[in-house]
This record gives C-alpha cells, sequence and structure tokens, in this order.
C-alpha cells in the first residue's frame, strides 16, 4: 500500500467514525463528544471513559485505545483487521464503544 492509499482510507474511516457521533448526538442516541486532531479522533462516553484513534502513517496502522485494551490494525482484502486476531475494526469499535457507553451501538464501515 502506497503512503497516499494509506491515507486516504484512514482518512475516510476516521470520517466515518466522527460522522457516526454527530448523527448519534443529532438524533439523541447518546452523548459522545468527539475531539479531532489530525489523525488522532478522540471519543469522550458518558461515564468519563475514553476510546482514542490513532492513525500511524509509518506503519500504515490504525491503533484503538479503549477502556479493555489496545489494538492494531492493517487493511488487508478490504478491511482494516487485527493484527494479532483479525478481528475487523468496526465490528471491535461498536463492541468496545457499547461496553463503555452501556448500550448497543453500531459503526459501520465506508463504502470506499
Amino acid at each position: 500500500m502506497s503512503d497516499s492509499e494509506f491515507h486516504r482510507l484512514a482518512h475516510a474511516v476516521l470520517a466515518q467514525v466522527e460522522a457516526t457521533v454527530d448523527r448519534w448526538l443529532d438524533d439523541d442516541v447518546v452523548d459522545i463528544d468527539s475531539q479531532r486532531t489530525g489523525g488522532l479522533l478522540e471519543l469522550s462516553l458518558p461515564g468519563g471513559s475514553k476510546i482514542i484513534l490513532n492513525t500511524q502513517p509509518p506503519l500504515h496502522e490504525i491503533w484503538l485505545a479503549a477502556r479493555a485494551g489496545g489494538h492494531h490494525y492493517r487493511y488487508l482484502d478490504g478491511q482494516w483487521r487485527d493484527t494479532r486476531d483479525g478481528t475487523e475494526f468496526f465490528t471491535a469499535l461498536s463492541q468496545h464503544t457499547s461496553a463503555q457507553a452501556g448500550q448497543a451501538l453500531r459503526f459501520e464501515p465506508p463504502v470506499t
């Protein structure tokens, strides 16, 4: 993967997460605050917990840090997959966010 391809795909992930959180706020689903600085996106959830998404351009990875632990994702066969267990990124993000928010929430991958 080229650096420009990584940046395009990683930007689409962060933009999709932000758009989903904004939609949830607009629809009064859950109160999650998002703050983005470059390739870092911080989600502040009810109860004070956080989830941090961080792009790692030199490694072509997206890192996810949640209360349950940290994970690294690489783009393989059209999906972001955990480098340890192969879990798909949006599935894992949904699970972590649901657990920390105390309600079922689901993120969907962007159309690329």
